[in-house]
Parts: C-alpha cells; sequence; structure tokens
C-alpha cells in the first residue's frame, strides 16, 4: 500500500492514511497522553513537510490527528520520504567539494596538472611529490591512489583527490567537517504544495486508472509503472476496473500484464482487449518485463504458462488469418523471439491458422505429404491475395506493400489507405504533398474514426510551414536533424485540410456536457498539446516537449544525482554550453573548466563514480547576467554518460533546478526535478535563452558511441540541434494547449474569462445566435473582449498556467503548475486528459488510435 499512497500523493496531492499505514492499527494509548503525542507528532510532521515545499490541508491535518501516536509515526515517517522522493531529496547531496560553491578551485588547469603529476611521480615509500613530506602518503580505498594528506584536504575533498572516485567512508583521508551555513534565500516566492485529504483509496484509485486508460495518446514509462500499482495494489476488486474500451494498445498490455496472472479465466479480458497479433507482442513483451510499446526486446525472455500460452494462441486463432500474417511481418524479428515460448507449431492442428501465419514469417520449409505442411498448405490456399507457395515456402502480400507501392506512384494511396483511417492520417503530410486527387474526400471520410491525438499531431504537420530544418525523434533512438526538402502543400490543399482536422476536433468537444463558465490563462500559448507522452521523462512538472516557460527568477541550481549497480562503475557528467546569438560555440562549464568566467558558472567537481549507499551529486551554479555578459545567449545544460552506459543501467539517476537556494541541496527550491532513464546516455533537458530569460523544455537523446563524452566533442552538433529545435517550436503551426482549450471552452461555456500574463482578467460572452464555432474562433483570434472589468469567475472549466486562484468545488482544471489546489474538492486533469473526452461519440467500434 505503500506504493499506492505514492501513485495517490504525486498524482491526484491526495494522501489516504490508511495506504501509509499497510493495515497496521496499533492499540491506542491512554487518551491524555494520545492527545499531547499526536499533537506534538502533528506539529513536528508539519515542519518537516513545509522543509520540503509541502503543506496539509485542514482535513488532512484533521484525518491525521485522528490516529494513534504510534499510527502517526509511521504514517507520518512515510510521508516525508514519499515528499523527499518527489523532490530529490530522499538522498544525501555530497559533491566533491563539500564546501560548494566557495571552494571550488580558480584555476581547472593548475588542479588537474597537480593530479596528473601526482598520479604520474609518485610511488609507495616515497615522499610527496609536491611537498617532500615522507609521511604524509598513504593509498586510499578502494582506488589504492596515493594521497598527501597535507597536499589534499580531506576535510574538503568527498572523494580520491586524483581520479575523483568516491572513497570509502571509514577512509582515513576523509576529516569530518562542520559543514559551513549556506546564503540565505533571496525572498523569491516558494513552491508550496497542497495535500489533500482522500478517505476511499479504492475510489480514487478506480477513477485515476480510468483516467490513464482512457487516454488518446500513449502513457510514459511512469505511466505505466502507476497502471500497475494501481491494479496490483487493489486486487482482486481491480479486476474489474479496466474501461470497455482501452484506446492506446501499449496501456491495454501493459494492465493485462497485471491482470491475466491474477484472474481464473483469461478468455473474456482477452476477448475484450486483445484484437490484433500485435496486442499477443505487446501483452508478451509487458508479462516478460519489457515495454509494450515494442521499441527494444524485453531485458529476459519469460514463458507464459500452459493455460495463459493456449488462451493467447485460441485468441490469435480468431482473428483473420490475412491480418494475422501481416501483423506478424510487421514485428517480424520481434516475433521470431516469442515464437520461442509460444510454441506456435506445436498445436498446428489446433491452431492452423496461427501456424500458417509463423510458417509464412520464418519461411519455413513445407511439405505437402507431411501432416504440418498438409495442414499449413491448406490453410494458405484459402487466402491466394495473401499466400503464394514457391514449392518450397510462403511468401506474404501485405497492406503495407501495396501502400508503399501505391505511395510510389501516387494516384491510388488515398483510396487504399482510406480502408485504414488512421494511417491514412499518420501519412497525410506525405501524401498532400504528392499529386493524390481525392484526397480530402478521403480524409473527411477518414477523420471521424481516428484517434484526437493522431489528429492533433497531423493537424500540426500540416500547419507548419516548409523550409529550414526537420528535428525527429525516434522512438528509443537518437534526436536527429535534416534540411527540410519537402516541396511546399498548396495553400488551398493545406486549407483544406486543415479545416477538416480542426473542425472534427470542434464538433467533438461540442458533443461534451456543458459548463456554464470557463477560466483561461493565455500564458497557455507557450505550452504544446501532447500527442504523446511515451517518451516523457518521470517529472515533478510535467511538461510537454517544445514547451516554454520563464527562467525562475534569482541564483539557479542545476543539480544531477546518481547511484550505479553494484561491480558497476558509471561516471555521469554535468554541464551547460554557452551559445551566442548566432549559435557560435562562448564556452563551457564542466570538469574541464570548473568556473566559467568571472563566476558566470561554477562546477562543483567531477565525481567519476557512485556506488552505494552515498551515489554522487553534481551542481552547477548559473549567474545569467555574468552569462550575458560574456556574450552568450544561450545555455544549454547536458547530461553524459562519460564512459557510454545508458541511463538505464542506473540504480537511481535524476536531475533538476532549483531557484535561489538557501542551501546546497534545498528542497523547497527545487522548480523542477526529472528521472534519467532509457537507454539514452547524453540528454538535453532544455534550452535557455537568456535575452528573454525563458527556457524551452526539450527533452532531446543525443546518445553517442565511444569513451569519454564531453561537451567539447558534441559542442558543434549540440548547437546545431538545439538551434533547430528552437527553430522548428518557435515558427509555429503544432496545436497548442491554448488552442484546445479553447476548443473546449469555446464549445461548452456560455462565457470564457482570459486571464492575461499580468494578471488582468477579460471576458467573453456567446452572443445570442452565436454558434460555438464562432464563439471558438472569437476566443483564438483574441478579438475584443465582451467585458474588460468581468466579476471575479466561477467556472466549471479551468486551464491554467498557475492554479494560483480559488476555485470552486467541482470544477475541472489543468495546470502546469497545481501547487495550491485542493485536489479533494476539484477534478485534477493532465494536459493528455484534455484530448481524451475528443472521441467521436457515434462510432461504436474500436477507433483507431
Amino acid at each position: 500500500m505503500d506504493r499506492l499512497a505514492g501513485v495517490l500523493m504525486r498524482r491526484l496531492r491526495v494522501v489516504v492514511p490508511e495506504t501509509l499505514l499497510d493495515g497496521a492499527v496499533p492499540p491506542a494509548r491512554g487518551r491524555r497522553g494520545r492527545r499531547a503525542e499526536v499533537a506534538n507528532g502533528l506539529m513536528a510532521l508539519e515542519a518537516d513537510l513545509v522543509e520540503l515545499g509541502f503543506v496539509v490541508a485542514a482535513d488532512l491535518r484533521a484525518a491525521l490527528g485522528a490516529l494513534t501516536g504510534d499510527q502517526l509515526a509511521v504514517a507520518g515517517r512515510r510521508l516525508v520520504d514519499l515528499a523527499q522522493r518527489e523532490v530529490g531529496a530522499d538522498v544525501l547531496h555530497v559533491p566533491l567539494f563539500r564546501h560548494f560553491p566557495e571552494s571550488v578551485p580558480e584555476d581547472t588547469l593548475e588542479l588537474y596538472v597537480r593530479r596528473m603529476f601526482t598520479r604520474l611521480v609518485q610511488e609507495r615509500e616515497q615522499p610527496c611529490a609536491l611537498c617532500g613530506d615522507r609521511r604524509s602518503v598513504h593509498p586510499v580505498r578502494p582506488c589504492a591512489h596515493l594521497v598527501c594528506r597535507n597536499c589534499w584536504d580531506g576535510g574538503e575533498y568527498t572523494a580520491c583527490p586524483l581520479c575523483h572516485r568516491r572513497v570509502d567512508p571509514k577512509d582515513a583521508f576523509l576529516r569530518p567537517t562542520r559543514e559551513r551555513a549556506g546564503r540565505a534565500p533571496s525572498g523569491t516566492a516558494r513552491r508550496t504544495i497542497l495535500l489533500a485529504h482522500g478517505s476511499d483509496a479504492a475510489g480514487l484509485s478506480r477513477d485515476l486508472l480510468r483516467s490513464l486508460l482512457t487516454r488518446q495518446t500513449p502513457l510514459s514509462e511512469r505511466d505505466r509503472a502507476d497502471v500497475a500499482v494501481l491494479l496490483g495494489e487493489n486486487l482482486p476488486a481491480s479486476a474489474g476496473w479496466l474501461p470497455p474500451r482501452v484506446p492506446v494498445r501499449a496501456s491495454r498490455a501493459a494492465a493485462l500484464a497485471v491482470l491475466l496472472p491474477a484472474v481464473d479465466d483469461p478468455a473474456p479480458l482477452l476477448e475484450a482487449h486483445v484484437d490484433t497479433a500485435t496486442d499477443v507482442l505487446r501483452l508478451l513483451f509487458a508479462l516478460s518485463g519489457g515495454d509494450p510499446a515494442l521499441d527494444a526486446l524485453p531485458p529476459r525472455r519469460v514463458s507464459p504458462p500452459r493455460w495463459l500460452r493456449r488462451a493467447l494462441l485460441d485468441r490469435m486463432e480468431r482473428l483473420p488469418l490475412p491480418l494475422l500474417a501481416e501483423d506478424l511481418r510487421r514485428h517480424g524479428e520481434k516475433w521470431k523471439h516469442a515464437a520461442e515460448v509460444l510454441h506456435p507449431f506445436a498445436s498446428h492442428r489446433r491452431h492452423p491458422g496461427v501456424a500458417t501465419a509463423f510458417a509464412a514469417l520464418r519461411r519455413t520449409r513445407l511439405d505437402p505429404a507431411t501432416a504440418f505442411g498438409g495442414t499449413v498448405l491448406e490453410r494458405a490456399a484459402e487466402h491466394p491475395a495473401t499466400f503464394v507457395f514457391d514449392g518450397e515456402r510462403l511468401r506474404v502480400t501485405t497492406f503495407a506493400g501495396h501502400t508503399e507501392r501505391a505511395m510510389r506512384h501516387g494516384g491510388a494511396a488515398a483510396g487504399l489507405l482510406a480502408q485504414r483511417p488512421g494511417e491514412l492520417v499518420r501519412r497525410l503530410g506525405r501524401l498532400a504533398r504528392l499529386e493524390t486527387p481525392a484526397l480530402e474526400a478521403a480524409v473527411a471520410e477518414a477523420v471521424p474514426r481516428v484517434a484526437p491525438g493522431v489528429l492533433v499531431a497531423a493537424l500540426g504537420q500540416i500547419r507548419t510551414p516548409e523550409g529550414g530544418r526537420r528535428v525527429f525523434f525516434p522512438r528509443g533512438g537518437t534526436t536527429w536533424i535534416a534540411p527540410d526538402r519537402r516541396p511546399p502543400i498548396g495553400e488551398e490543399r493545406r486549407a483544406a485540410l486543415t479545416g477538416l482536422l480542426a473542425g472534427e476536433l470542434r464538433a467533438r468537444a461540442r458533443e461534451l456536457p456543458g459548463v456554464g463558465s470557463a477560466l483561461l490563462d493565455a500564458g497557455l500559448a507557450d505550452l504544446v498539446a501532447p500527442t504523446s507522452d511515451r517518451t516523457a521523462s518521470a517529472a515533478l512538472v510535467r511538461m510537454p516537449r517544445g514547451s516554454v516557460q520563464p527562467i525562475p527568477r534569482g541564483p539557479l541550481r542545476l543539480f544531477l544525482h546518481w547511484m550505479e549497480q553494484d561491480g558497476a562503475r558509471i561516471d555521469l557528467d554535468l554541464s551547460v554550453a554557452v551559445f551566442d546569438e548566432s549559435w557560435a560555440f562562448v564556452g563551457v562549464c564542466d570538469y574541464t573548466g570548473l568556473r566559467l568566467g568571472d563566476g558566470a558558472a561554477v562546477h562543483s567537481g567531477d565525481l567519476t563514480s557512485a556506488p552505494a549507499p552515498l551515489g554522487a551529486t553534481e551542481y552547477v551554479d548559473l549567474d545569467l547576467r555574468a552569462l550575458r555578459m560574456l556574450g552568450g545567449r544561450y545555455a544549454v545544460p547536458v547530461v553524459l554518460s562519460y564512459n557510454t552506459v545508458p541511463f538505464d543501467r542506473l540504480r537511481r539517476g535524476f536531475a533538476g533546478l532549483m531557484s535561489s537556494p538557501g542551501r546546497q541541496f534545498d528542497p523547497v527550491a527545487v522548480e523542477q526535478r526529472f528521472d534519467l532513464a532509457g537507454p539514452a546516455k547524453v540528454l538535453v533537458p532544455f534550452v535557455a535563452d537568456l535575452w528573454s530569460r525563458r527556457m524551452r523544455w526539450v527533452d532531446l537523446d543525443l546518445s553517442g558511441v565511444g569513451h569519454g563524452l564531453n561537451v567539447h566533442g558534441y559542442s558543434l552538433r549540440l548547437g546545431r540541434l538545439a538551434q533547430a529545435v528552437e527553430q522548428v517550436y518557435g515558427e509555429g503551426g503544432r496545436v497548442t494547449l491554448w488552442e484546445l482549450a479553447c476548443w473546449h471552452a469555446g464549445a461548452r461555456a456560455s462565457n470564457v474569462t482570459v486571464r492575461s500574463g499580468n494578471g488582468s482578467l477579460v471576458r467573453y460572452v456567446r452572443g445570442a445566435g452565436e454558434d460555438a464555432d464562432a464563439f471558438t474562433g472569437r476566443l483564438l483570434a483574441g478579438g475584443e473582449p465582451d467585458d474588460v472589468r468581468p466579476p471575479p469567475p466561477d467556472p466549471g472549466f479551468a486551464a491554467l498556467v498557475k492554479a494560483d486562484l480559488d476555485l470552486p468545488g467541482g470544477t475541472e482544471v489543468y495546470a502546469l503548475y497545481p501547487w495550491r489546489l485542493d485536489a479533494s474538492k476539484v477534478r485534477l486533469l493532465d494536459a493528455a486528459d484534455l484530448l481524451s473526452p475528443l472521441v467521436p461519440a457515434r462510432v461504436p467500434a474500436r477507433i483507431e488510435a
């Protein structure tokens, strides 16, 4: 239940005290003693939470106060642990130089020379190569480098001063030292997250699970892990919680992997939620601990129990054979691995269709005289348009092959793809640039059956102007750029397709329940609408890639923490590259230069290992004014693996940003914290524009090969990629959360209050006879408002950047920063939840997601 408490607190800002107790109910003590004990415990708990940037709502405080002293001790300790984990304060942050930033050496080159000279010259039983003392040189553990206690201060260093690997905490070189007080906080507004009280953990879990599983965009790795917790911690009741339709197939697989081993009969679940062979493959990956998005093979191959294997083969046998064969071909190499645990040929009499599809995939030699060969060829003969037998092996002709041929020749592509609406819309950018007759008619027929995430992505592609450069974010791969040499889309066709896509989404919004009035932040125009959360890093602030936010006020401190697996040394580095207004390289602050300029950037020192239990922490302090004085305009933080070990090999790893910290690691100053995960080795989280004081969240994977990765080796590529991302997202075209919120508000509300960046409010009122599309258009255009001094808003729907207004109970609210909201009174939405309701209202069959 502790895991469930963490999910509810992180996602809903709700705490159910019972989930923190694991069912333990120690006996109550005497009434007088209990009151004093609980009162004192509550004050201590609230003080601890405030230090982390969290406060408890009145009803949560009352619920915690109703616990016994022993219960409060257990619940409070776990609640503080969860809060610490969210902001990165659950570990001890110890940089190389204990008293960073004051104690960082001024001259990195001199420090390097001293280190290398000592490593090369120093010998056992010889005087110190630097000071000549005969008795001060001793080896440190575990690296065994010979270190002079006089020349290298064990009260300042936390690692070997020569190789920067962590030293055994019991080594005599490390001398205890009194920590110096950090600078006082600057008075900048601090992050304060309100924790609300929840009484029904099962009900909250069920609602949250439904919200995640009905999303129209793929879930991130963290989201899928949360789905597993919500289902697993609520079994057996959760076996009946799946929505009738889970639109994203990878999300279905993640849920089924938890439920199938826990139910007596898997057939109903498979019948309801598995309708393609690829669904079976995703499920096998999930059962093996892999990614159901099928980006890479699972870390291990797990054979399902016999009863489940038979149920999966039974379900595959009932699928249309041509589609089954095509699905296998689409993920051929992965299916060949999966066949080793499914054994499809062993039951060819019971599953002849499955055996036929796998025989074609594996290019198995077939002898018509054998029972197996005869069975397979008999089934293949029933589908002559799909299977061709050359006398030895079967060959498959697929829809994808027909489509590619049609795309090369142009004319027939739209008509062929109309059979699969999702594929048509996904390829719309390419089709629109070909001489494709009747494309608009095919799109008009297709869009009512296509998932909203696909429509939004296509709308952004059609509206984005050609020229410049294109940026590609391949699934599980490295971000790369290429010149945009595509022919332009004709303006008439662009306008027609834009109208069809946006019109369909607005029409779906009109089918949603009314909300009376709405409240919107104009700043939502800086946030990109999510079309996929699949690769998103787990973060304190969940910001869609390409979104822009102001740089926090005050001094900034970047932080990086990681811990390596036992027996595997992992050396991560935190660096900041600086570029001028033309994207020419200005300089870098990293392990090769601990200070950039006169304090413009200061690095805490390079740790080269991160063994348990301490791990390793690196910081970089940034003075934006000083960086500008150096000629810098863009600051690009980089987290890279020096020895090219991917982040998914870490025991733990995260990075983030603090503003105006009062001490080295100040939990309440944390503005952003994000996990390091996946196969990446070089990560760029954001690009900061020092002139406009705005930063764009980019989450770029620049993973390389070889040893000794550093920013100097990546400076040219890093600058080009960061520049391309700035251009691509800055030129417009993509759907923003402002546009998405206006679709909701214009269709569902009779009046809409809009808050500008300076906090002023204006109101738009739908006029008599004004339809929803016209009202939405007026909101999007930012036309003359109907009321420049509106009364305080009382919305039923709100979409905000910062939720710093009092909202009535029951309000549906999205907020990038929802810190002040009482989640027990309002309905909190993620950005993806604004897309989820925009499904076609009158199409009973499963839409193409």
